[in-house]
């Protein structure tokens, strides 16, 4: 490409905006549709818009748009939230983006591992069979194929569960004692959010070199592990001795996701584990 890539990142929040940061300092330009526009930093312009109202931003960026990102997360966790969120918002972007003639090279959806409804451990790649059980993950599934049979080539990106900074809640669980069943382990997958960033980024930059994509990525660092390794690791960095008296947490599924698909693209996370990641966010002032 001669011209530097433009890219519209809609619903551009955390992720989103780390994203356009990476990208604008790299010379492209980037739009970031979302409802708050003054939270965006200055090198990502803002498209003042919400993917919950049928009218078009009235700030829509004039001329090509080579990439779109949609990356919006839902406010309510109800269905109704989920479908207006994923499935409607999207919808509307894209129609809007016909509205103005303009059809992107590539658009990468956000998803989420949560389309998986693996629970006995089991490793996962982007071939497994997505069988979500609960509305959250099918409704991912749908608005993904939305994405697939859009007007442009796409690829779906299922994020694992995203931490870093602003992100604490297991450290908030960990800090009050609560107790981690290790029988049988419970194993749950991580990306950093600078990780989940660079993971977009990167894909973004391969499909503007020429690089043919996927069109599904998972989004995962190196080592998936069981809960309670985690806690007890995170115990540890945090001097806490003291057990709860509640009984102990549990959580749904259990699957260990896998990266070879964006690492044999050449991807590489900056935190390949937790250990990494929670460090980094512990060490933070």
């Amino acid at each position: 490409m001669s011209t530097s890539p433009s890219l519209l990142i809609a619903g551009c929040g955390d992720v989103g905006t780390r994203l356009g940061l990476r990208l604008a300092a790299g010379g492209w330009t980037v739009h970031g549709l979302r409802r708050a526009v003054e939270k965006l930093p200055a090198a990502i312009l803002p498209v003042a818009g919400d993917l919950q109202a049928d009218a078009c931003p009235p700030n829509w960026p004039a001329g090509e748009l080579d990439y779109l990102v949609y990356c919006a997360a839902a406010t309510e966790h109800d269905e109704a939230g989920y479908r207006g969120a994923y499935v409607e918002g999207l919808r509307r972007v894209l129609g809007w983006l016909a509205q103005h003639g303009q059809i992107p090279k590539r658009l990468l959806f956000v998803s989420s591992s949560g389309v998986y409804g693996q629970q006995t451990g089991e490793w996962v790649d982007e071939s497994s069979l997505a069988e979500a059980t609960g509305f959250s993950g099918r409704i991912m599934l749908e608005a993904e194929q939305l994405a697939l049979h859009s007007a442009s080539a796409a690829s779906v990106v299922r994020l694992t569960g995203i931490y870093g900074p602003g992100r604490k809640w297991l450290l908030g669980q960990v800090q009050q004692g609560y107790k981690v069943a290790s029988e049988p382990p419970l194993y749950g997958n991580r990306i950093h959010v600078d990780d989940a960033a660079g993971l977009l980024a990167f894909l973004l930059q391969a499909d503007a070199r020429g690089v043919v994509l996927d069109d599904c990525y998972i989004g995962v660092d190196d080592e998936p592990a069981p809960l309670h390794e985690v806690v007890a690791w995170l115990r540890g960095q945090l001097g806490v001795s003291h057990w709860a008296e509640q009984s102990s947490v549990r959580r749904a599924g259990s699957k260990r996701c896998s990266n070879a698909r964006a690492r044999a693209l050449g991807w590489v996370p900056q935190y390949p584990s937790y250990r990494e990641g929670y460090a980094a966010v512990l060490a933070a002032p």
